[in-house]
């Protein structure tokens, strides 16, 4: 299998391990490029979930990546692989996948441990293979706003950040996928389900020079936390914090981040950074009218994002776009995340970039 760019004339083959959970966003947006992108295979070590898989997709199925990965010259040979399994085994998968000669997408977070998403990166990079990391939030409109008045300047110099995650995950949720909750396989709160929040600061206001962190498991029965609150310093000066927790009472509640500069105050919110409820700079322009119609509804946490982060992979291996969020992008969040459990564990604050 070649993994030479760019692949045109034709569909980018896709295939997907991991029929769990996220895999119906990932099915939705191939179904929604499906004039340039076609799912070719699905993988999963559980029967039941496979079958239905297959009965949804219409993809051919294997029962292991191995498998998967032995059918050069079919037609299910694939040109990436979505890794849509539990978090700790993505880095393994990755490089068997890479030196298969298959280009790879992870979802988040891209690994649970330093060294192992260090050696993704290296792993896949050798092997001349694109590693792609879903941050599909940082696509959505009301996202996409914030980020263009921040790298206009629009704030001056930013004093606060502050981000919320207010959601819940009932003890069932765990129970049904032990590996949730995991060390090993997971983390907690804030490396699963607050990982694209992290992302989402880091991207617009860090880097971050270092991180002072609690974590707590005050209500559910997993090895991780389910709450956690993070403060954090930022390079250009300003403060930031993060604040998690996965026991609101009876649904998600919050998903917001506000920033505060010396020229403006914005704040997004609703449950999933989707509703614009303040915009004020000390002057108007005429972008502020896209202000209005940003905002929408999200059946779900995950947002909009996933089918425009998939024209982005799809546009990147037709050479038509550079990636929005590679290996090296994802290996960012991850680290802040990890010093913020170094910090919590040892009691300590610690400094960006971590040394082991």
């Amino acid at each position: 299998m070649s993994s030479s760019l760019p692949i045109t004339g034709r569909p980018i083959r896709f295939a997907l391990v991991g029929c769990g959970r996220i895999s119906a966003s990932h099915f939705e947006a191939l179904r929604q490029h499906e004039a340039r992108a076609q799912l070719v295979a699905v993988c999963d070590n559980r029967p039941e979930a496979l079958v239905a898989a297959q009965n949804k997709t219409g993809a051919a199925g294997y029962a292991s990546l191995d498998a998967m990965l032995a059918t050069d010259g079919t037609g299910t040979d694939a040109d990436i692989v979505t890794l849509a399994t539990p978090s700790g085994l993505h880095p393994r998968q990755a490089m068997r996948v890479a030196a298969a000669g298959r280009h790879v997408l992870s979802e988040k977070p891209m690994a649970t441990k330093w060294d192992e998403g260090m050696q993704m990166v290296r792993t896949c990079r050798e092997a001349g293979v694109k590693l792609f990391v879903v941050k599909q939030n940082r696509l959505n409109p009301t996202m996409q706003l914030l980020k263009q008045a921040i790298e206009a300047g629009r704030f001056g110099h930013i004093f606060m950040c502050t981000v919320n995650v207010f959601w819940t995950r009932p003890q069932s949720y765990y129970d049904d996928a032990p590996w949730r909750g995991r060390w090993d396989l997971d983390g907690g709160a804030f490396l699963n389900q607050a990982s694209h929040y992290v992302d989402m600061l880091d991207w617009l206001v860090g880097p971050v020079d270092n991180v002072h962190a609690y974590t707590a498991t005050l209500a559910r029965d997993i090895e991780a936390e389910d709450t956690g609150v993070m403060s954090l310093r930022l390079r250009k000066g300003g403060l930031a914090s993060i604040n998690v927790t996965m026991l609101t009472h009876g649904k998600n509640f919050e998903g917001s981040i506000t920033i505060l500069g010396e020229r403006g105050t914005v704040r997004i919110g609703g449950v999933a950074v989707n509703q614009i409820q303040h915009w004020e700079f000390d002057e108007a322009r005429p972008e502020d009218e896209a202000v209005k119609s940003a905002s929408y509804s999200t059946p779900s946490v995950y947002g909009p994002g996933h089918p425009l982060y998939y024209d982005n992979v799809i546009g990147t291996l037709r050479g038509e776009q550079h990636a929005e969020v590679d290996g090296y992008s994802g290996l960012r969040s991850l680290e802040v995340v990890l010093a913020a459990y170094r910090s919590a564990r040892d009691g300590v604050r610690v400094g960006l970039p971590l040394v082991f």
